[in-house]
């Protein structure tokens, strides 16, 4: 792949500032744990984001873009999505960090198939972790487990997620970021398809935690 390839500095500048908000996010989030067990579990998915960052900024540097330069096009966007999607209470966030984080890792896994070498090998390396993804899993199917009758709200919750993602995905598109548009189509897939497959997985993942579609 070209150091010069401007799909791959599109792509590393969209991810870069979703990690940067994702650290921002989980952080804050953090405080509304019901003890410091929890606590903690959230932190350190915050700092696995920020060293996430670290990875593509440096990455974004050698191959002569600035990250902050490359990260600008996507600013309105992610923080109009994280700014929607503010949760409420506990059990709202890690619905966020196992939904939310999910469909990024959904999309970037499938982009994935678009690039070669290094750069396909950092895309997979800043997929999250397991065993983060299990721990909030299990805290929603223990808050539904405490209270039945918050099934409801969290399930519409998780489409509130899904349909701000997607909406702030069509704003990305639509800003004239040709070289990301065509690394989707490197991938092998188009955009609506691929919409309809993140769209799959999310409604899998409701059901795995006991959500409704």
């Amino acid at each position: 792949m070209s150091a010069s390839d401007p799909a791959a500095v599109d792509l590393f500048g969209l991810v870069a500032y979703g990690e940067l908000l994702a650290f921002d996010r989980l952080a804050a989030d953090a405080r509304l744990a019901p003890d410091l067990r929890r606590r903690a579990a959230l932190s350190e998915m915050a700092a696995a984001e920020i060293a996430h960052y670290r990875w593509l900024a440096d990455r974004l540097g050698a191959l002569g873009v600035a990250p902050e330069e490359a990260m600008t096009p996507y600013v309105d966007a992610l923080r109009a999505y994280h700014d929607s999607t503010e949760p409420r209470d506990w059990a709202e966030a890690v619905t966020k960090a196992y939904l939310g984080d999910a469909i990024t890792d959904d999309f970037l896994r499938r982009l994935a198939a678009g690039l070669t070498g290094p750069d396909r090998a950092l895309l997979l390396d800043v997929l999250h972790d397991t065993r983060y993804v299990e721990f909030a899993a299990a805290e929603i199917r223990a808050a539904l487990a405490a209270d039945p009758g918050a099934a409801g709200r969290l399930s519409m919750w998780a489409r509130r997620l899904l349909g701000e993602a997607l909406s702030q995905a069509g704003r990305v598109a639509a800003a004239d970021r040709g070289a990301l548009v065509a690394l989707i189509g490197r991938a092998g897939v188009d955009v609506p398809t691929l919409l309809r497959e993140l769209t799959e997985a999310h409604a899998a993942r409701m059901s795995a935690a006991g959500l409704t579609n």
